[in-house]
């Protein structure tokens, strides 16, 4: 899994722990969610590209450190990803964003998808791609199917939880593409769902069932 990084910092671990307890509301799952993808987000843009322009500081010029290149996309896997999104425009406001409409088929488990947007010029941009779970990867998958049919090479693919199954499925569809999850969990139950998981992030984030 050298493709897979485990985000493990202590306040990741905490909050994600809260989040999975079924007792936590929705008002603290949504609040939590927003507060764990800003430090999600940090890490997947640790290693941004930099470069320098010339400012005036209250006391001297001087040659300050900025992002290099075109902004940033963060492209939402709908309707679960918009909870992930949130975070990250707090941290990063100028971030283009795209909007993949994928549901799951109860039945095949299989993504299907329903809406589309994203701006022109994705070549040019990092894409992250942000959905809570990486469950079976049949979405996360599809998402970035379209992406890269859309031009987008450079890729890069955010989750809360990932299950050992999604993880392989997707790293065999798509090995350019790395991936940044808070929790490596331990199955898929018969139903596709993330053992032990959290439920369903979506339900959980909206209220509903």
């Amino acid at each position: 899994m050298k493709s897979v990084t485990v985000v493990d910092h202590p306040l990741v671990q905490h909050k994600l722990s809260i989040m999975r307890n079924k007792e936590t509301s929705t008002a603290s799952f949504r609040r939590l969610l927003r507060e764990i993808s800003l430090l999600l987000c940090y890490e997947v843009t640790r290693d941004l590209e930099l470069t320098t322009t010339r400012i005036d500081t209250p006391l001297e010029p001087m040659d300050a450190p900025i992002l290099e290149g075109k902004k940033l996309v963060f492209a939402s896997v709908l309707r679960a990803g918009n909870g992930l999104l949130d975070g990250m425009l707090d941290l990063v406001p100028a971030a283009r964003v795209a909007h993949v409409g994928l549901y799951r088929d109860h039945d095949t488990l299989e993504a299907v998808e329903y809406f589309f947007k994203a701006p022109s010029d994705l070549e040019d941009r990092l894409i992250i791609v942000v959905d809570p779970m990486l469950a079976t990867g049949n979405s996360s998958i599809a998402a970035v199917d379209k992406l890269k049919d859309r031009g987008a090479t450079n890729i890069r693919f955010l989750c809360l939880l990932a299950a050992p199954e999604g993880i392989e499925n997707f790293t065999k569809a798509h090995p350019d593409v790395p991936v940044f999850t808070a929790s490596i969990d331990s199955h898929l139950n018969e139903k596709g769902y993330i053992v032990p998981g959290l439920g369903d992030a979506g339900d959980r984030m909206y209220g509903t069932k």
